[in-house]
């Protein structure tokens, strides 16, 4: 059993020459050049540099554009550390004086955070190795927002060409009042799927749409029926959520197209709960079809995505003693299970447990002057990540340095 206080007092140790204003000068270099998922061959390439530099041996190119530094410091439990690296296709609009130099690419989830912390950890245990017996694999990972990183990574062999895991930690940041760590054992993030729809139309020309099955009109009845999926059919103590997040049909005014195209995402927590929605998608989908007579049958793809996220819940609550030592009883609370997905488990081979919470990063002025009387009035209305506004705070840089060197001193051999 861990002994937090003590885990806690070396934490402090080795991280009590953490070096702030390099910390925050990498994350605004990161910060005004993201990358897009597989193409994170700057960041791949700073992050590795930053890992040699502090003795561990490196490898490029894991899954593409994926970074593994191993350093092994004698007989031990294997520790990985992930840190994600890619950005997202939004065009900024913080007005941060470092922001995005890449028009219509921004780090709006937070994944320069996630690199800088992953750096500041590796660089911290590195330089306090005296401490600690075992091995410390930091991961670097990809395309986590679009691409899968953590299953391409898997799939070119991490498991098998690098000392395999005993525990991996990973961490996320999240709006909220700056100074607050969440932790959740069990189900922390829900599966994702994607579902592609083509309804097929008769096209033609708009002064005669008698002559044509107007397949946008169908469509919009089906993104309308689809409102009512999670509504009527999934049980109030169910969560789940059906989104219609594109549709694309037409290309002039007066032309009627031969097809529309939707793509929906679905988020589920069960299972059954996520073959009932698919399930009510095929009906809705092909008898709005039918009944607008559509010329043939239309074409449904489910597009697996991201699996449920679990801690394994023993070694949550230790992590989360630790971080309550570290950061004060009153800075930990349990969020609970949410929507949002994650590929971090595909990191994890199967039986191997990980750990996975959330850092807060709203700067305190800008908490305090949203509307709200209460953290949860106020959480609605601070920007969120993937928002164009999404700024975390520099104070949150060392914390999350933190709360990932505890982690691994945690299982690391005193």
């Amino acid at each position: 059993m861990t002994d937090p206080a003590a885990v806690a007092r070396l934490t402090e140790d080795l991280t009590a020459g953490l070096k702030t204003g390099d910390l925050e000068d990498f994350y605004r270099d990161l910060h005004r050049h993201p990358e897009l998922s597989f193409q994170e061959h700057r960041t791949a390439a700073r992050l590795a540099a930053r890992l040699r530099a502090a003795g561990f041996t490196v490898t490029e190119g894991v899954g593409r554009t994926g970074v593994v530094g191993v350093l092994a410091n004698g007989d031990g439990p294997v520790v990985w550390l992930r840190g994600d690296m890619d950005a997202l296709p939004v065009r900024e609009a913080t007005g941060l004086p470092y922001a995005s130099t890449v028009d219509g690419v921004m780090h709006a989830c937070g994944h320069d955070c996630h690199v800088t912390w992953l750096a500041g950890a590796a660089e911290a245990l590195a330089a306090g190795r005296a401490a600690w017996s075992g091995t410390l694999v930091a991961v670097g990972q990809p395309a986590e927002e679009a691409g899968g990183g953590a299953g391409v990574m898997a799939a070119d062999g991490v498991h098998a060409r690098f000392p395999y895991p005993d525990v991996v930690f990973g961490q996320h940041v999240v709006p909220g009042r700056t100074g607050c760590y969440s932790h959740t054992p069990g189900l922390i993030m829900s599966a994702s799927d994607g579902v592609e729809v083509v309804v097929p139309g008769v096209g033609g020309h708009g002064s005669r749409p008698e002559s044509t099955v107007d397949p946008v009109v169908t469509a919009a009845h089906i993104v309308t029926r689809l409102q009512t999926v999670v509504s009527r059919e999934v049980a109030a103590k169910d969560s789940a959520v059906l989104t219609v997040g594109q549709f694309h049909a037409g290309t002039k005014s007066n032309i009627i197209p031969a097809e529309a195209r939707l793509a929906l995402n679905l988020r589920s927590q069960d299972d059954r709960v996520r073959e009932r929605i698919l399930t009510a998608v095929r009906r809705i989908v092909e008898g709005e079809c039918q009944a607008a007579g559509c010329p043939v049958p239309p074409d449904i793809t489910v597009v697996p995505g991201y699996p449920n996220t679990v801690n394994d819940a023993a070694l949550d609550r230790e992590i989360a003693a630790v971080h309550r030592e570290l950061f004060g009883a009153d800075s930990v609370f349990d969020f609970g299970p949410e929507m949002g997905s994650e590929d971090f488990s595909l990191l994890a081979p199967p039986g191997v447990p990980y750990d996975y919470w959330y850092v807060t990063s709203t700067p305190h002025e800008v908490w305090e002057t949203v509307p709200g009387e209460t953290d949860a009035e106020r959480f609605g209305n601070v920007p969120d990540n993937h928002s164009p506004f999404f700024a975390p705070d520099l104070s949150v840089l060392a914390p999350g340095v933190r709360t990932l060197v505890s982690a691994a001193l945690s299982r690391l051999t005193a």
